[in-house]
C-alpha cells in the first residue's frame, strides 16, 4: 500500500518538509533565549539556507545516515521540475535544499515523527558546531 508521499512530487514534499524543518528550527532558537524578531530571522537563515540545507543533505549522505527511503524522496525533490528561480544560490545548490525538504515532507506523510525529531536535531547540532568552531 503506497503512502501520500509516494504520490507526491518533490516540489510538494518540499514545500511541507521546509514547513516542518524550520519549526525545529523556530523552537531551537526560542529555546536557546533568542526572543527578538530580526534576531531570530537572522539566525534562523544559518539552518534553513539553500546553502545550508545543501550541506547537510550531503553530510547526510556522506555519512549514510539516510534510508533507502529517504534517499529515494530526496532524489525526487532534487531531479524535480521547478518552476521558481533559486535566490541566492546556484541551481545545484538549490535542488539540493529541494530533495533536502522533500525527506522532511515524505517523513512528516508517512507519519515517521521520531524520524523528523531524530534528522532535525542532529541538522541543527551540526549547524551549531559548524559555528562555534568558526566556519560558516
Amino acid at each position: 500500500m503506497s503512502s501520500l508521499a509516494d504520490q507526491l512530487n518533490g516540489i510538494a514534499l518540499a514545500y511541507l518538509g521546509d514547513g516542518v524543518y524550520e519549526v525545529f528550527v523556530r523552537e531551537h532558537l526560542l529555546a536557546k533565549g533568542v526572543t527578538r524578531p530580526n534576531q531570530l530571522q537572522k539566525q534562523a537563515v544559518a539552518f534553513v539556507s539553500a546553502k545550508s540545507q545543501a550541506k547537510l543533505i550531503q553530510k547526510l549522505q556522506d555519512e549514510e545516515r539516510l534510508t533507502e527511503r529517504e534517499l529515494l524522496f530526496y532524489h525526487r525533490g532534487r531531479n524535480a521540475k521547478s518552476y521558481t528561480k533559486a535566490k541566492h544560490t546556484d541551481v545545484i545548490t538549490y535542488r539540493m535544499s529541494t530533495g533536502f525538504e522533500a525527506v522532511f515532507g515524505s517523513l512528516k506523510l508517512d507519519g515517521q515523527e521520531q524520524r523528523i525529531s531524530e534528522l532535525a536535531q542532529w541538522c541543527i547540532a551540526e549547524i551549531e558546531k559548524e559555528h562555534t568552531d568558526g566556519i560558516s
